[in-house]
């Protein structure tokens, strides 16, 4: 490939050549090609200056090819077809042949409601389509998306103006624990909840959630762990409190539906979960089918409350 950009031809110089062949005319060409005709003369002569020999003689009025220009002719027609065919056709994608693999941020929480829906969707619809789904949280979903991610689904801060980002579900905690091991009195008060013992989920390996970064309050935090995926296991036979996202809680009693959940004795602001692609993959067939099932699955799920 680097090879055809060895010698300085303008490859627009062969549109001007081939119309000019086929009218015979610098002014007839210049008409179809939307072009001055003197235009059209300076694009003839930085072609033959390229080539090394004359491509024209004149006859008459008009221009014949010289034996060299009649070799150039019949060398580009073919490909100039299908370079024009291949800009102007419509992209084909099929999702039933496509093997396509597609790298997804996920949010830990967004990895337990969604990608096992998206994966069930993709069986059916797109078999050969695979997925790379890698961690993301508000953090550090910018430079991932910027590092080569298809979409991205979590909760996100400011992000640059090449990534696009679209609202999916919005997002509440409630408050799951063991009833076996954790009597609670309904409704849960404040004081009573920040007396108890709470297990949370911190990115940054320390101790303050959610409740802590929101509120400024401190609770009796027995453990912290970096993901929600063990999170009912560690619940399961303990005391201590979990406050979560209402649908990782949905999906924690789904395994284990012994377990309960409670609403907070205080209201959390709203936090988007969010749809995140960047610019360069807008008009992506692949992509495009992708983020329309995520889009669909969450409208799904958040139509179920």
């Amino acid at each position: 490939m680097p090879g055809i950009y060895g010698r300085d031809l303008d490859l627009n110089l062969l549109r001007v050549f081939a119309v000019v062949a086929e009218v015979g005319s610098v002014t007839e060409a210049a008409k179809r090609l939307y072009l001055t005709q003197p235009a059209v003369s300076a694009a003839l002569r930085r072609l033959t200056a390229a080539v090394g020999a004359p491509l024209f003689v004149r006859s008459g009025r008009g221009l014949v090819l010289t034996s060299r220009g009649e070799r150039l002719r019949v060398g580009i027609a073919s490909h100039l077809q299908a370079l024009v065919d291949a800009a102007l056709a419509a992209p084909v994608f099929d999702p039933s042949t496509s093997e396509r693999t597609l790298r997804l941020g996920l949010s830990d929480s967004a990895e337990l409601w969604l990608l096992p829906r998206l994966l069930q969707v993709l069986a059916v619809e797109a078999p050969r389509m695979r997925v790379v789904a890698l961690p993301v949280q508000f953090r550090t979903v910018g430079a991932a998306l910027a590092a080569g991610l298809d979409a991205a689904v979590t909760v996100a801060d400011e992000l640059p103006a090449t990534i696009r980002r679209e609202r999916l579900i919005a997002g509440s905690f409630t408050c799951l624990y063991d009833p076996r091991h954790a009597r609670l009195r309904k409704p849960l008060s404040e004081r009573e909840y920040f007396a108890r013992e709470h297990i949370i989920v911190s990115y940054n390996g320390d101790l303050r959630g959610v409740v802590e970064d929101s509120f400024g309050k401190t609770r009796n935090i027995r453990c912290s762990v970096s993901s929600f995926a063990n999170l009912g296991a560690l619940i399961d036979g303990t005391a201590m409190l979990a406050t979560i996202p209402a649908m990782v809680a949905a999906q924690i009693r789904k395994v284990r539906p012994h377990l309960r959940t409670t609403p907070l004795p205080f209201a959390f602001p709203t936090a988007w979960i969010e749809l995140l692609w960047p610019v360069t993959s807008d008009d992506d067939p692949p992509c495009r089918f992708v983020r329309a099932h995520i889009q669909r699955l969450a409208r799904t799920l958040a139509a179920k409350g």
